[in-house]
């Protein structure tokens, strides 16, 4: 008989914490290849079982760490200025990449999910299209208030704004507030 698959509701909140935190950490310190599972499990206390009951691999559960750490910095503010709203945003995504382990961690995650295709479709699940879904709305709000024009392509302007932070990061180049100003100028003085 096959083993069942791995229950999140018998998670031990205080292991799950310990674990996401620990390979957050190590991440940070080492670098994601030189991460294992054993090393996650040694830092967080438990015993890499526990790990692998849980996670299907060292991917997922980075994954799930460095989402937890991006969820509070994604929610959309709004202050009846799109604009506003999205360089908020943006700012926190940048402080989030340039001083935490979010930034190698996401790096990490995404070069393994190379030659993982479930783990570049949890990437996709879990921070792309929540992504997408709370822009789309913020979007559809900006146009009903009349902070851009109706016909504004939204998904093209969603691709744009986060596209270069991303560009920016995979390529080690500088991520500091004044490109985010440069963006948002460029951005959306093509659709007011």
């Amino acid at each position: 008989m096959p083993p069942l698959p791995p229950d999140p509701s018998r998670r031990n909140e205080h292991s799950r914490r310990a674990i996401l935190e620990a390979s957050l950490a190590l991440v940070g310190e080492l670098g994601y290849d030189n991460v294992s599972i054993e090393a996650i499990a040694k830092r967080a206390g438990c015993g890499k079982q526990t790990i692998y009951r849980w996670w299907p691999s060292k991917g997922a559960v980075v994954l799930e760490a460095a989402t937890q750490s991006l969820n509070p910095v994604v929610v959309f503010p709004d202050t009846g200025d799109i604009v506003a709203d999205m360089r908020e945003q943006l700012i926190g995504i940048l402080d989030l990449i340039t001083t935490t382990s979010f930034g190698a961690a996401y790096r990490g995650v995404i070069a393994a999910g190379q030659s993982d295709p479930s783990l570049i479709r949890a990437v996709f699940d879990q921070v792309i299209e929540p992504n997408i879904k709370g822009f789309s709305a913020r979007a559809d709000l900006a146009k009903q208030r009349g902070e851009i024009r109706p016909d504004a392509d939204a998904p093209t302007l969603r691709d744009v704004l986060y596209g270069v932070i991303e560009y920016r990061m995979f390529h080690a180049m500088p991520l500091e507030p004044q490109y985010i100003d440069a963006l948002l100028k460029l951005a959306f003085d093509g659709v007011r």
